[in-house]
């Protein structure tokens, strides 16, 4: 069964078996505003959790990306420097910027459900 994580640095992650779908939050995107360039992670890196792994830079700032999980990058979202529009699309729809096997599946237990994330986001305005 896939489920629905997300951070406190607001990554969004689709879990599908042992690999993580990662993108950014629509909280995170409005914050962004206006995507110009989003910079795929190479496939085959190794990342950490934590591990900045991919920048998406707007007119207003840059962001890092950081991987949730330990593990290794398997596919980058190709489409996506070419259709920065893809990003606000939800994970299962495209809007992954990454997939990472992950190492160590525990690692999901430490993040939040939608409902967390909800309440998390609300406190922070």
């Amino acid at each position: 069964m896939a489920e629905l994580k997300f951070t406190e640095d607001h990554e969004a992650i689709y879990v599908d078996g042992d690999v993580a779908w990662v993108g950014i939050t629509a909280y995170a995107q409005e914050a962004l505003g206006d995507l110009v360039f989003v910079e795929l992670p190479e496939v085959g890196k190794q990342v950490a959790k934590g591990d900045e792994f991919a920048v998406v830079e707007s007119v207003k700032t840059a962001a890092e990306v950081y991987s949730p999980v330990d593990g290794e990058v398997v596919e980058a979202n190709d489409n996506m420097p070419d259709n920065l529009e893809l990003i606000a699309k939800d994970l299962a729809d495209g809007g992954w910027i990454a997939k990472i096997k992950m190492s160590d599946a525990g690692q999901l237990d430490g993040l939040m459900d939608a409902a967390a994330y909800k309440e998390f986001v609300e406190g922070l305005d």
